[in-house]
This record gives C-alpha cells, structure tokens and sequence, in this order.
C-alpha cells in the first residue's frame, strides 16, 4: 500500500465486534463526503474533533488526509470504540507490511466523552448525524459551548434520513447552518459561529412517569427518551411472576427502567443495568440516583455482557432492539439472546420482550433453554426461556 488513500482506509475497516454481515458494512458515502469537504474548505491541520464515528472512517480519514494538530473522538457505543481501535491497529498492521511507518496510520486519536475535554479548543468538528433530533440537540450545545469560538462543524448524513428539524436545532447554537450541495445521496450541512448559551444545559431530560412512580432521566441518544416504551410497558405487567434473584441484569437497559423496577419489586437483589451506548449508561445512573436505587445498581458500558463471566447472574431482563444502526436486522438482538444463554445460571430465567413478527423462539430455544410464551399482544410477545443445565 504505498498510501493511505480513502479506498486503502475504508477496504480495511471492519465492524468488529459489532454485528457483521454481507449487508452491513462499516463506512458510507457521508464518511467520504465528510472527508473530502474538510480537505475542500482547507481545515487540514487544525484541532479536530471527530463525533458519531460508527466503526473508524471518519477518525482515521482525518487522520490521513487532514493530518490534524490534535484528533479526539467521541463515539457513543462501546462496539464503536472497540472497532476504531482494531481497525487501526489492521490499518497500522497492513502499513508495516508495505514497509511503510505504523504511526502514521491513525494511532494518535483520542477517545473521549462528549463535553469540554472532547471539544475545548477544537476548530474542526466532524459530526456523523444521529438518528434523533434530541441526540443532535445534545452535541450542537456542547459544540457551541466548548469548541473554539471559529469552530466549524461539517454535519453529513444520508439524504433520505435527514430533515428540515435537524436546520433548525443547529440553528438554536449557531448562527450560520448552510446546506451543502448533496453527492451520492448524502449531505452536509455546514455550522458555524457558536452562540452564547442563555439557559441551563436542557440534558438530561427528567420527567416522572405516574404510571410507574418512577423519575426517569434520559440523555439525548436513548432510545424512547424518558419516556417509557410500549415493550417496556408490556414486560413490566409481568415482574409479579419473575422469580426473585441474588444478581438480575438488564441487558440493553436504555434509561434503566427496567432495572429499576426489577430493585423495587426485589429488594434483596442486586442489579446491574448495562448497556453498549455511553448516553444509555449515563441515563440510567441518573435515572438510579433520582429514585435512591444508586445502592442497589450497578451501571455498566458493555458489548453484550463481555466482561461477565459464564453462568454468573441469576436473571436477565431483555428488551432488544431489531435494527442495526438505521437498518432492521434481527443481528443485535439474537446477539445479546446468545450472551444472556451463556451468564445465566443454571436455572437462571432470561425474560424477553420482542416485536411478534420477530422469530426469536428458535434462537431463545437454542441458546438458553426451554421457552414459554407468557404473553402477547398485538404488537409484541413476551417470553421466559430457563436457562439449561450446562
């Protein structure tokens, strides 16, 4: 490879150790598009700060063709981070193998959460738009409150999942948002001149649920907000009849509804509520805190429980999701399906609620044990699968 052209980048990148499959792949044309223009408007060397980057093509394309002064990154999900780090490391590995230098191959990033350390002094923002206008509402403010007071912040997405809403939330910060021409179905919109902030930071969001007597804060990536979903709500009508346990998890526990629910209807449990997205944890140690659960919950960012040991929990609730990244792919949940079968104990029950078009009895079946459809309605099925004997 005699130079790290965007071709030799983006052919290198996988998703590992997220979902991996024939029709998913780990860039896109906003990726390029993003790239190209920065080099266009002349920010290569400048402090750039890169958000949104789903696997690495944004980090280790500014890395090569901006050569920035300094390069932090802010990804939300841990299989995000993980996956820039092993395709730089791949990127690095196949440079060597030309016999040209490893360093100059994306290793001087910096992966950092979303707030000053990410964004002070930063003049260059990339930004890979995210699926909710509350999410982008979230970054804008604390780009226009952070970064340099010259920041320029390139915002792409595809087309067909970019609205008018998104022109108006960066408008709130800034003062000029301008609409770049689009190029194989993507765009970019350019913002610049950050205004000065004149309310208290709106995140998170906390709004108490009668329903549920429950205060619920939410981060502006969460799903469903502080607001509680309609598969959440069905799961919960069946905590009577869930079996107490010494260690229950919530798997992809969001604002951490569920775990909880699951603390108070078992006060001698412990719980964990983990989740691979960074705005999910936050919410959910919030949404503890606010109802004198922190003692009782243990908040964790994982990649379906990674760092849990085999047979180590006694019960895991699970609401998965049935799309990866903005396309529906049944790959994430029958994921965290298998690592529930593989933490639970012998005996451990693994309680699911899922979309009643999804075929997840199968997969339940095989990877934890006898299955029992509890409940449907006419949207989702609820089930508990008992974990076998190993």
């Amino acid at each position: 490879m005699a130079v790290n052209t965007l071709a030799n980048i983006f052919d290198a990148l996988r998703r590992r150790p997220d979902v991996e499959a024939p029709n998913l792949q780990a860039w896109d044309a906003t990726d390029r598009l993003l790239l190209e223009t920065a080099v266009q408007l002349g920010r290569a060397g400048t402090a750039v700060a890169v958000i949104g980057d789903r696997y690495g093509a944004l980090t280790l394309g500014a890395s090569e063709l901006l050569a920035p002064d300094s390069l932090r990154v802010h990804q939300d999900l841990v299989t995000g981070e993980r996956a820039l780090r092993l395709n730089a490391a791949e990127l690095s590995a196949r440079r060597e193998a030309a016999g040209l230098p490893a360093d100059s191959a994306g290793s001087g990033f910096v992966q950092l959460p979303l707030g000053p350390e990410l964004l002070a002094g930063a003049d260059t923002v990339l930004l890979q738009l995210p699926k909710t206008l509350a999410e982008l509402e979230e970054i804008a403010a604390a780009v226009a409150g952070h970064a340099a007071p010259d920041v320029r912040l390139l915002a792409g997405g595809r087309v067909k999942h970019m609205s008018l809403g998104m022109n108006a939330v960066l408008e709130r910060y800034f003062v000029s948002v301008q609409p770049q021409l689009a190029r194989q179905k993507s765009r970019v919109l350019l913002a610049a001149g950050p205004k000065t902030a004149t309310a208290a930071p709106r995140f998170p969001v906390v709004e108490h649920l009668d329903g549920l007597d429950l205060d619920v804060a939410a981060h502006g990536a969460v799903f469903a907000g502080a607001r509680l979903d309609i598969g959440t709500r069905f799961l919960l009508t069946f905590l009577p009849a869930m079996k107490p346990a010494q260690h229950a998890v919530d798997l992809g526990c969001g604002t951490g509804i569920l775990a909880a629910m699951y603390a108070r209807q078992f006060p001698s449990a412990a719980v964990t509520a983990t989740d691979q997205s960074a705005a999910a944890v936050q919410s959910a140690l919030a949404t503890a805190r606010l109802n004198g659960l922190a003692d009782r919950i243990t908040v964790l960012q994982d990649d379906a429980l990674s760092t849990f040991p085999d047979g180590s929990v006694d019960a895991v609730l699970l609401n998965p999701p049935f799309h990866v990244g903005a396309g529906v792919h049944p790959g994430a949940g029958l994921k965290m399906i298998e690592a529930a079968g593989r933490v639970l104990a012998p005996g451990g029950e693994l309680w699911t609620v899922y979309n009643r078009h999804l075929a997840y009895l199968p997969a339940l079946e095989r990877h934890v044990g006898p299955t029992v459809v509890e409940g449907r309605n006419p949207k989702f099925t609820v089930s508990r699968s008992t974990r076998s004997s190993r």
